[in-house]
């Protein structure tokens, strides 16, 4: 199994405020988080460093070899839970961090299987057999307008609403992320990334990057997509082989 993970500040941002990782444990899992932090000044950095650096710690230290589908799915879920009552308690003792929050799209990927948690934006795909198949459901404004019939795929991408988040890590007292398990097979792909990738480019041309390059290679080609695209958001990818 491999894994290779790239974030780029974008063309108009100041500061980048994702945040990624990627690692594997014993060669026999791997282990994804990529957060897309929101806030003023630097705040959405610190909701998604902490965020990172908390469920990093918390999946390290409870992962266990034959660990069966319950206990890896609540792992992941009470890790991102936890995480979102720390970023929200700084967020409410801290008038300069007031309002900060993070998108956040983890997954455990063992025994061929991918275990896999989401709040925002921020997406994980499936890629097989030059197919690609978005995991994720968005928690926006938009997709719940296109789920009620009101405006299409299309119209999304241009509404003036679009980049309006209906959940995020840190901005209640509790969340509840939506969570998947999809079987895997060898050679298939995931890709994990912050809506700076997604959001400037389409996901036949994303996919054709990634089938078509070793994935480390693809984790550079990918920013360099979204930023020959615009690029006006920071980007972050993640990409795991099974």
């Amino acid at each position: 199994m491999k894994c290779f993970s790239k974030t780029d500040i974008g063309l108009k941002r100041s500061e980048n405020q994702d945040r990624v990782f990627t690692d594997t444990i014993d060669d026999s899992a791997a282990i994804v988080i990529l957060c897309d932090g929101m806030g003023g000044e630097n705040a959405g950095s610190v909701a998604s460093q902490m965020t990172i650096d908390f469920m990093t710690d918390r999946i390290k230290k409870g992962f266990r070899a034959n660990a069966g589908r319950n206990y890896l799915r609540n792992l992941l879920i009470t890790s991102v839970t936890a995480a979102n009552s720390l970023v929200y308690d700084r967020a409410t003792k801290e008038s300069d961090k007031y309002g900060m929050g993070t998108t956040c799209v983890a997954g455990i990927v063992y025994d061929n299987r991918a275990y896999i948690i989401n709040v925002g934006d921020s997406r994980a795909y499936h890629i097989f057999d030059d197919n690609i198949q978005q995991i994720t459901k968005d928690h926006t404004y938009v997709r719940k307008l296109i789920e009620r019939g009101e405006i299409t795929e299309e119209e999304s991408r241009v509404h003036p609403d679009r980049n309006r988040i209906t959940r995020a890590v840190g901005a209640e007292r509790e969340i509840t992320p939506d969570y998947f398990e999809i079987d895997l097979e060898e050679g298939n792909i995931l890709l994990f990334s912050s809506d700076g990738l997604h959001s400037y480019g389409d996901d036949a041309e994303i996919a054709e990057i990634i089938v078509n390059n070793p994935i480390g290679k693809a984790c550079d080609l990918l920013i360099d997509y979204a930023l020959g695209n615009g690029g006006r958001d920071n980007v972050s990818v993640a990409v795991v082989e099974v």
